[in-house]
């Protein structure tokens, strides 16, 4: 039963490894249409009950998280393993031995997969270029792929930190935000040296254009403040009331006095803003945003090079940020967008999307986002290896000899795995209408013996190339 729940998963999945993958349109759970060849986004709308497969969802997601491409691949191949392990049980061996086969042709393909590595210098962008776009040429936008990469790599290079260690730091999922804008055309997609949010100045008064603006960022609210619990004051005479406004309006005053001292050309805050604050804010010449989300403000502190205050008393000098060029407010379609840029050093980005429709906007963005995963996983590790199948025939093939060297029942199923990883280039072949048959027997003919290692099937003709 567990096989069968692995495989059928694996059936759904197959038709979308590949160049010529075709797309899958669903309909999720809101009763929007999601049309994807993304294996992780696919298996994410369907609803599975059976353990098995529900682990078969959990690999792919895995997968996604760390590596960000090659969803489909997993759940193909771990379908087959699972495949080519029945006939094992069905002839009463036990899972032990055979887990025990698996394990130890895992740990001989890794060491074939070392051997055939090769280390790529990361400071060249055409090479970097090329990888990434292995990645985005089986995608829905395969067809603007240099256009894709481009805008993957800038991305990437923009938000990644060298640190004291030698290493480099690349945080995509907070620094590298994609905004979707529908309308538009997708040649005006691009890297914004800067960041943009979804919000406009309080007021219609505010400049809504500085160039080299000093940023003030905050995360306390600039209104007065209620008492903790419920606090009942009961005022006697009527200039007692009088008081207790002036008291609210001095402190808001004097909150004011201490932000204006800082001389600063745009305040943005976490938290509220009240209509007395702005009117004091507005006298100094001070455009204010309000509301804005805790990770967009972390993304203009990066990019403008501030520090994030959380009470206006201890706000400094040094907090201010003075690195972008260009404060603006611009209406884009219906809405109006902050936009920050012309930022000097900027270690945030935006990745503006524009696109015809929500639908192909959403896979876009999917893309993206695995083309980004992709170039970032290859400058922290720079080492490649041939695609297209080749390098699961190549392992295929040496665990087939090694196969031979093995005592006792482990044989079988350490033979299996070398079998079983042939899916690759095979379902390469079936999606793109080769003689598949054929092909893959030529293939194995050409890596016997360990030769032609990068020989792997092109999967747009179904010809064999040299990867």
């Amino acid at each position: 039963g567990n096989i069968a729940a692995g495989k059928a998963i694996a059936d759904i999945i197959r038709t979308t490894l590949g160049p010529r993958s075709m797309l899958k349109m669903l309909l999720d759970a809101m009763g929007g249409i999601v049309m994807t060849n993304d294996g992780n986004c696919i298996l994410r709308e369907i609803d599975v009950s059976h353990p098995a497969a529900k682990s078969m969802l959990e690999l792919s997601r895995a997968q996604d998280e760390e590596v960000g491409d090659g969803t489909t691949s997993v759940i193909v191949l771990a379908g087959e393993m699972l495949a080519v392990a029945r006939p094992f049980l069905e002839r009463n061996m036990h899972p032990i031995i055979i887990v025990r086969a698996y394990n130890q042709a895992l740990q001989k393909a890794l060491e074939v997969c070392e051997s055939m590595a090769k280390t790529v210098d990361t400071s060249k962008r055409e090479v970097l270029l090329n990888v990434v776009r292995s990645c985005v040429g089986t995608k829905f936008v395969s067809r603007w792929g240099d256009f894709l990469c481009d805008l993957a790599l800038q991305a990437v290079q923009q938000v990644t930190i060298d640190l004291p260690n030698g290493k480099k730091e690349i945080d995509i999922k907070r620094y590298a935000k994609v905004e979707k804008l529908p309308g538009g055309d997708l040649s005006e997609c691009r890297v914004l040296n800067g960041v943009m949010f979804n919000k406009d100045i309080t007021h219609s008064k505010m400049r809504r254009s500085i160039k080299n603006p000093r940023i003030l960022l905050l995360d306390c609210p600039l209104e007065y403040k209620k008492g903790e619990s419920d606090v009942n004051i009961e005022v006697m005479k009527d200039d007692d009331w009088d008081k207790l406004l002036a008291l609210e309006e001095d402190f808001i005053k004097d909150m004011c006095a201490k932000i204006i001292a800082l001389k600063p050309d745009v305040v943005i805050t976490e938290k509220g803003l009240s209509d007395l604050a702005q009117h004091f804010l507005i006298k100094a010449n001070i455009s204010c945003i309000r509301r804005i989300r805790k990770t967009d403000n972390n993304r203009v502190a990066r990019a403008c090079g501030a520090t994030i205050c959380n009470r206006i008393e201890e706000a400094l000098e040094s907090d201010i940020g003075t690195k972008a060029g260009l404060f603006e407010i611009r209406k884009i379609v219906d809405e109006y967008f902050t936009f920050i840029e012309e930022c000097d050093g900027a270690k945030a980005c935006t990745i503006l999307l524009r696109g015809a429709s929500k639908d192909v906007l959403n896979e876009i963005e999917r893309n993206l986002q695995d083309a980004l995963q992709v170039a970032r996983t290859v400058v922290s590790d720079p080492r490649l290896l041939p695609g297209g199948g080749a390098t699961e025939m190549h392992v295929a093939v040496k665990l087939l000899e090694e196969a031979n060297k093995i005592d006792g029942a482990g044989q079988y199923p350490y033979r299996a795995v070398g079998e079983a990883l042939e899916v690759i280039p095979r379902t390469l072949c079936d999606n793109c209408g080769a003689d598949t048959l054929r092909v893959i027997t030529e293939l194995r003919a050409m890596h016997a013996n360990g030769q032609n290692a990068t020989s792997g099937v092109d999967g747009t003709n179904g010809k064999i190339a040299s990867m």
